[in-house]
């Protein structure tokens, strides 16, 4: 179907004049979420990820949690604050508090990032554990995902029970599903294991898929920088690995449930997905192609990740992820 379609569209194609009238261009078109999320369910699966903020915050010595070899580490994130592509982000408030501070105070995050992702659409329930293989069957697909994140928030909040408000703002998924069956020439087997699995985590079949993505960011008024370069197949956890693992306490998965992968970072400076590894943790600024420093989002920025598959003489595109971050609300007079 997706050949055909791309044959009735491609330019001088004799169908395509038969069929103008009937299509609408993008420009036009008003996108809304491809599929009604029941649940979101966040995870932390690139080792280069959590190595780059592991070293940041506790040293290379303990950059990887003693778990992080062994398991698949997610938390539940909200649904309700998934959106679809293109819409607008507002900077959110929240309790911050500085190293040498010696209270929290109440205000707009200063520190607000990216978060390069896929996220995998559940197409199938389950009602009990489901192996690897299985948890891939229930994939329905995949989709670009961003999820937003206030570093400082996550600082003062995340102990002992992780990210809460942090998180909370809003996940920007791409308008498109990539069907599972359109990713398969792209399989890939996850990469060689420091320390053995458990055997339920263990793929009897390759479940990564080799993805490039990138991510853009253009200022208000300015130009487009692509500010890092990725690939999927970096990820040391996959989706089918991230879903068994979800089963296994007996956790009902749900038609519409989304699996972010946590953010796809590579070796390389420029292949991380997030402004805190781009920057080192804000020391070293990114400089985009106008002159312009960012060591995190600044109001009125616009975000964008692109994704494509890439085959001999054809791709499969993700399409885009797109969001404008707009200034914080202002706060209430009892909020103050």
């Amino acid at each position: 179907l997706r050949s055909e379609v791309t044959a009735f569209l491609a330019e001088g194609s004799a169908t395509r004049a038969r069929i103008e009238n009937h299509v609408v261009e993008m420009a036009n078109a008003k996108l809304h979420l491809p599929f009604a999320v029941t649940e979101y369910t966040d995870f932390y699966a690139s080792k280069n990820r959590a190595l780059n903020v592991g070293t940041m915050f506790r040293g290379p010595e303990n950059a990887l949690p003693p778990n992080w070899l062994s398991i698949p580490i997610g938390y539940n994130g909200r649904a309700s604050s998934v959106v679809v592509s293109g819409t607008d982000v507002t900077r959110p408030n929240g309790q911050l508090k500085g190293p040498d501070d010696d209270l929290p105070r109440f205000g707009p995050s200063a520190r607000f990032d990216l978060e390069l992702e896929l996220g995998a659409v559940v197409g199938t329930p389950s009602s009990g554990m489901v192996s690897v293989a299985e948890a891939d069957e229930m994939i329905f697909g995949y989709v670009l995902l961003n999820d937003w994140s206030a570093r400082d928030i996550q600082a003062w909040e995340y102990q002992p029970l992780g990210p809460f408000q942090a998180k909370a703002t809003a996940t920007s998924i791409g308008p498109w599903i990539v069907m599972r069956a359109a990713l398969d020439p792209f399989r890939i087997a996850t990469p060689e294991r420091e320390r053995p699995l458990l055997p339920y985590l263990t793929e009897p079949s390759p479940t990564l898929y080799d993805i490039d993505l990138s991510v853009g960011l253009t200022p208000e008024g300015g130009r487009e920088t692509i500010i890092s370069r990725t690939n999927y197949r970096t990820m040391y956890y996959s989706a089918p690995q991230q879903l068994c693992h979800h089963t296994t306490s007996g956790c009902p998965m749900r038609v519409g449930d989304l699996l972010g992968s946590g953010t796809i970072s590579g070796t390389e400076r420029d292949t991380c997905g997030s402004l805190l590894e781009l920057s080192w943790g804000g020391k070293e600024p990114v400089t985009l192609d106008g002159g312009e420093t960012r060591s995190f989002l600044e109001d009125n920025d616009t975000l964008t990740l692109y994704g494509a598959a890439k085959g001999d003489g054809y791709r499969v595109g993700f399409g885009e992820c797109t969001g404008k971050l707009l200034p914080a609300r202002p706060l209430p007079d009892w909020a103050i």
